[in-house]
């Protein structure tokens, strides 16, 4: 699957259910019922999808200054990977409930490993209910496959260099993706601290979405991408959001729009904050 090309659409999947080339796998999630998302793919799945929890498998455990979902160690994901019956020749296509915001974060994850083979089904589960395709119950088991992680490190930003970028912070073009809401720190359902990251610009994912959960085409994630980055479609960018996931929604709609993939600060603002000496800004961006 070429990098602008990072969706699928169910009827295109609906073709290949059953190629055993072809490994699907839900990751629904709910942040605030952990397991309710393993619950309802017991209930209801594409058919042959395997499952991915947020919090066990596309993410490390929570650590000493880690944010919420730290990088999984590249061996140990790998490893989950193969019992999940994925191996370096298999078209992987990742969905969930909400129209990519946690699958995007497998989407990016096995990127990251160096494995391209990757879609995201455009609508997620609920297109594809729309559209009346299959859909089975109970867990699928797969035979276990060996996957070869391959790190990419150049797709990682860490806390340590926007530290020490200091009051050149904004050089990094890191681009929240929270609600606009939570990055002017007016609310903060979810972390100990409300506010941004001094420099950083927002852009909430869900802006890259149409109304019925599907994507916007490529000219309008541009306008948007244009409006935080400017017309320079070269120019280097980055990543975040509350814990690194909601960010990976972003860096494929900046593929889409025809940017080059970005850096992802998978800490993002729960690790920033578990300092307490980092600075927190609140208000809107300030652009210069």
């Amino acid at each position: 699957m070429a990098d602008r090309h990072p969706l699928i659409a169910a009827e295109e999947l609906a073709s290949f259910v059953g190629d055993c080339d072809v490994r699907i796998v839900d990751c629904r999630f709910n942040l605030n019922e952990p397991s309710a998302g393993y619950t309802s793919y017991l209930q209801w799945h594409i058919p042959g999808a395997v499952y991915a929890d947020l919090d066990q498998d596309l993410a490390a455990p929570i650590g000493p200054g880690t944010g919420r979902h730290p990088l999984p160690d590249p061996t140990k994901f790998g490893d989950t990977l193969g019992h999940l019956g994925i191996d370096s020749g298999a078209h992987v296509v990742v969905y969930d409930e909400c129209s990519g915001a946690i699958a995007a974060r497998a989407w990016w994850l096995l990127r990251w490993l160096g494995h391209t083979r990757v879609s995201l089904l455009e609508g997620g589960i609920k297109r594809w209910s729309a559209l009346k395709l299959p859909l089975e119950s109970g867990a699928v088991v797969v035979r276990k496959r060996n996957f070869d992680p391959r790190p990419h490190p150049e797709l990682i930003l860490e806390t340590e260099e926007i530290v020490a970028a200091g009051n050149r912070r904004a050089k990094l073009r890191l681009i929240d993706a929270r609600d606009a809401v939570r990055f002017r720190g007016e609310t903060e359902p979810i972390d100990a601290v409300a506010g941004h990251i001094d420099g950083t610009l927002n852009l909430p994912f869900a802006e890259s979405l149409n109304d019925d959960g599907t994507w916007k085409n490529p000219e309008e994630l541009e306008r948007l991408f244009a409006r935080v980055l400017g017309n320079d479609r070269a120019v280097r960018w980055s990543v975040m959001c509350g814990s690194g996931v909601t960010a990976c929604h972003l860096a494929i709609a900046g593929l889409i729009a025809g940017r080059p993939i970005p850096r992802l600060y998978v800490g993002s603002w729960s690790e920033w904050i578990a300092n307490p000496d980092r600075i927190v800004s609140t208000g809107a961006e300030q652009k210069g």
